[in-house]
C-alpha cells in the first residue's frame, strides 16, 4: 500500500557542478555571487569537491543520490535571442555582441538543486504519492532557463507513475515566482511519517497589505507557494506557510535556505528569520502534530549577526539524521572559520537537543558563487517501496563514487576565465561530457542535444 507509515529515510540528492562552472555575478541580492563576478572559476575542483561530500554521507551510511548538471551553453534561448548560425558561429555572435548573455547562456547554476523542485512525501498527500514540482526560478533569466530539462531529469530519476506524481512547473510569471525547496522545510517525528510541511514566501503578489523588502527581490511568492499545496494534494494538517522577514532579504538572505534549516524534529533559525519572529514560530509549535518534542533553535543576534550568518552560511548547512538518532550538522569551512560562528556550532552540540555533531566541508568553488552544503542537495523522503522505484544508477556506491570522479577529472577544466567562453570547443567538451554521464545514470536521452542528434 502507498504511503503507510513503513519505515522510510531521506534521500539527499546533491547536484553535480556542470562542465561550464562560472562566477559571472548574474544573481542580484546573492552577495556572494556579486562578490565573486569576473574571478576564475575551476570547474573539476568544483565537482570534485562536491562529489566528496557525497561520498562522506555515504560513507556515514546515509543512502546519497546524484542529480545531472544541465547542458550548456544554451543554444536554444540563444537562438530564440536572434543569433543565427551554426553552433559556433551562435557562440562567437553572442560573445562579440553581448558577453555577459553568453556566459549567462554557459551558467551551471542548475548544480543548486535545492532550488530544482519541491518535494511532498507520501505521508503528506492525499493521493498517497511523492509528488514533484520543478521551480520556474523566473526571478533570474540564467536560471529560467532549467526548469524544462529539470522535469526530464526528475522523471528520468523517478520513472514509476504508481509512486511518483511530476507536474509542470508555475506559471513564467512573477506572480508566481518559485525558487523550489529552498523556501521549503518539512518537520516530523519520522520521515516516513505524515509531516509538516512549511512553505516560506518573501513577499505576495496581490496582498499589497504584506510588507516586501525594499532594495532586494523577493524571489517566493505566496501566490506561488499557495499553487504548489494544491498541487501536491497535500493534507491541510501538513502544510503552513510564513512570511520570512523582509529586512533580511535586504540582507543578502535570498532564500529560506540561507536563515534557517529544518530536519525531523528540529528547526533551526536565526532570531531574524521570519515576519512577526515569535508568532510564527509559535504558530509551527501549534501546528506540528508530532509526538516527539519538537526543538526551535533559536539563533540569536548577538551571538551571530545577519552579516556573519550570510558570509559564512551557517543555515545553508545540512541537518541528516543518523542511525543512533542523532543530528549531523553539514557545514562549509566558512563556518569553522568565522569565529562567532564556530562559537555558536560548538555551544549548540553541547546543548540539549539532537544535534551533536558538525563536520566540515570545503566547497569553496560552490561557496564563492553563493550556494552552500544545502543549495547543493534536493531532499526526498522515500519508503523502501519508494526508494525500490528509483533509478538505481543515480543511487552513490563506492564504484559509482570512482567512476564519477573519473569522469570529472577527464572531462572538466581545471581554468574558467572571461576569453574562454568565445571557444566552441568548450560546447563540445560540456556535450560530450554530459553524453557520457547520461549513459552513466542511465538516464537516457534528456538533453536538448541529444533529442536533436
Amino acid at each position: 500500500m502507498i504511503g503507510t507509515c513503513m519505515h522510510a529515510l531521506e534521500v539527499n540528492f546533491d547536484g553535480l557542478v556542470g562542465p561550464t562552472h562560472n562566477y559571472a555575478g548574474l544573481s542580484y541580492g546573492n552577495v556572494a555571487s556579486l562578490n565573486n563576478a569576473a574571478s576564475f572559476s575551476n570547474p573539476q575542483e568544483a565537482v570534485l569537491q562536491g562529489l566528496e561530500k557525497m561520498k562522506a554521507m555515504h560513507d556515514k551510511g546515509l543512502t546519497q543520490g546524484v542529480f545531472a548538471p544541465h547542458a550548456r551553453p544554451d543554444l536554444n534561448v540563444l537562438r530564440r535571442l536572434g543569433f543565427t548560425g551554426n553552433d559556433s558561429q551562435v557562440i562567437h555572435k553572442a560573445f562579440k555582441a553581448d558577453p555577459i548573455l553568453l556566459r549567462a547562456c554557459y551558467s551551471a547554476s542548475a548544480m543548486w538543486t535545492a532550488n530544482a523542485a519541491t518535494v511532498s512525501p507520501s505521508p503528506d498527500t492525499l493521493d498517497g504519492k511523492v509528488h514533484f514540482t520543478s521551480a520556474n526560478l523566473n526571478n533570474k533569466f540564467h536560471r529560467s532557463l532549467e526548469p524544462a530539462i529539470t522535469t526530464r531529469l526528475l522523471k528520468a530519476m523517478f520513472n514509476n507513475d504508481s509512486y511518483f506524481a511530476h507536474h509542470t512547473h508555475l506559471p513564467d510569471q512573477g506572480f508566481f515566482g518559485d525558487e523550489g525547496a529552498a523556501n521549503h522545510t518539512r518537520l516530523c517525528d519520522s520521515h516516513g511519517e505524515q509531516g509538516l510541511e512549511m512553505f516560506v514566501f518573501g513577499a505576495s503578489a496581490f496582498n499589497s497589505q504584506l510588507p516586501k523588502p525594499a532594495k532586494f527581490p523577493a524571489r517566493q511568492t505566496l501566490e506561488a507557494s499557495e499553487a504548489i499545496c494544491r498541487l501536491h494534494n497535500l493534507k491541510e494538517s501538513s502544510q503552513i506557510l510564513l512570511q520570512q522577514n523582509p529586512d533580511v532579504i535586504d540582507q543578502g538572505v535570498f532564500h529560506n535556505d540561507v536563515i534557517a534549516v529544518g530536519n525531523a524534529n528540529v528547526l533551526l533559525c536565526h532570531q531574524q528569520a521570519f515576519l512577526n519572529q515569535q508568532d510564527a514560530l509559535q504558530e509551527i509549535r501549534d501546528a506540528y502534530t508530532g509526538s516527539k518534542q519538537l526543538y526551535i533553535i533559536e539563533v540569536p543576534t548577538d551571538k551571530v549577526s545577519i552579516s556573519d550568518a550570510v558570509s559564512s552560511y551557517l543555515f545553508n548547512s545540512q541537518l541528516v539524521s543518523l542511525d543512533d538518532g542523532s543530528m549531523l550538522l553539514v557545514a562549509p569551512q566558512e563556518c569553522q572559520r568565522n569565529s562567532a560562528v564556530n562559537a555558536y556550532i560548538e555551544e549548540m552540540i553541547l546543548a540539549d537537543n539532537p544535534v551533536n555533531q558538525v563536520q566540515f566541508f570545503d566547497l569553496r568553488q560552490s561557496m564563492q558563487n553563493g550556494g552552500g552544503p544545502a543549495c547543493l542537495r534536493l531532499r526526498v523522503a522515500l519508503n523502501e517501496q519508494e526508494l525500490a522505484a528509483v533509478n538505481p544508477e543515480v543511487i552513490l556506491t563506492d564504484t559509482k563514487y570512482t567512476q564519477l570522479c573519473d569522469w570529472a577529472k577527464r572531462n572538466y577544466r581545471d581554468k574558467l576565465g572571461a576569453s574562454d567562453f568565445a571557444d566552441s570547443a568548450l560546447l563540445t567538451e560540456s556535450y560530450q561530457a554530459l553524453d557520457e554521464l547520461t549513459q552513466l545514470l542511465n538516464l537516457g536521452s534528456v538533453y536538448d542535444f541529444q533529442l536533436e542528434g
